[in-house]
């Protein structure tokens, strides 16, 4: 059954994946401008004739299933193309980019999970105050965008008590970890509120279920309650909400990486959009659907094989 569920999972996957690429292609392709001109430069209007080379020379006549066909060959063969801007293969400008970002996510990811899953079960256990606190504090930290979060936390952390550096991604890994503290901060905020909210929402039903009522009847030790019964079946909603966070965190560093300066895959996505060059854009956006897709189906694959009151044949 959990092969099955697998199989279609993965199906849906290839599928969204396809879609996703017709749609970032085609948006890009009938989008206006002319990415010729960026091979150009000057002030000076261009030729006539050298602006039909360079679409001869890059195929940008070419119709869009036959320019469609070409580009996703390549990719499915590890060639994304050429940057127009920064005269270099797409492949090379993420490899040399992908380790900041990774780190970056990774470090906001741990951010979430601990501190969110921490709060949420202290605030369904204590209940009073500290339900109180941690639910105003998660309802103002999912109510601040993450580009204010970022401005917030550069005035405050790195300018009035200069605590950590406010721009780059620094070097070595404890230089990194420094540089990357304000940023993961600003990109965990949010989701790490999500989390919390989830986690308090789940714990809270489990002490309410009947199984536990009747643990606790049969004078079983709260503590045990607790971890067999109250917090293992609680896991499932809670790795699936911070499956989904992770998620989110590779589709929300574009924002982070350019409000802090750091040299990695979103802000190239943010710069080359800026520049036109379409086939970095392309490729990048195609791979962050990919990316979130794919993280997604695994949460799914996970929870569903971990929690067996799942219906597999629902998620299907």
């Amino acid at each position: 059954m959990i092969w099955r569920f697998v199989a279609r999972r993965t199906a849906m996957l290839v599928v969204t994946a396809l879609v996703a690429s017709i749609a970032i292609y085609g948006a890009l392709f009938i989008s206006p401008g002319d990415p010729a001109t960026l091979l150009i430069g000057g002030g000076k209007p261009p030729s006539p004739q050298l602006l039909e080379e360079i679409h001869r020379q890059y195929h940008l006549d070419d119709p869009f299933v036959q320019s469609y066909g070409r580009w996703l060959t390549g990719i499915l063969h590890g060639d994304a193309g050429d940057s127009l801007t920064y005269k270099d293969s797409v492949l090379n400008l993420v490899r040399s980019r992908i380790g900041n970002t990774v780190l970056l996510v990774g470090y906001a990811a741990l951010l979430i999970i601990v501190p969110g899953v921490l709060l949420g079960t202290l605030a369904a256990l204590r209940g009073r105050w500290s339900d109180t606190l941690v639910t105003v504090l998660t309802t103002v930290l999912m109510a601040v965008p993450t580009f204010v979060m970022s401005v917030l936390l550069i005035w405050w952390l790195s300018v009035r008590w200069d605590l950590f550096p406010a721009y780059g991604a620094g070097t070595g890994f404890a230089g990194r970890i420094e540089h990357l503290t304000l940023p993961a901060l600003a990109l965990a905020a949010s989701w790490l509120a999500y989390v919390a909210q989830v986690t308090r929402s789940a714990v809270r039903a489990e002490l309410g279920s009947e199984h536990v009522q009747t643990a606790r009847s049969r004078g079983i030790p709260e503590r045990f309650v607790i971890r067999r019964h109250v917090l293992r079946n609680a896991s499932g909603p809670i790795f699936s909400v911070s499956g989904v966070a992770v998620a989110g965190l590779i589709a929300g560093c574009s924002v982070v990486e350019q409000a802090f300066g750091i040299n990695g895959v979103g802000a190239l996505l943010i710069q080359s959009a800026a520049k036109q060059d379409l086939a970095v854009v392309q490729a990048l956006a195609l791979i962050t659907v990919v990316v979130f897709v794919t993280v997604n189906t695994l949460v799914d694959v996970v929870t569903a094989a971990l929690d067996h009151r799942v219906s597999l044949e629902a998620h299907a």
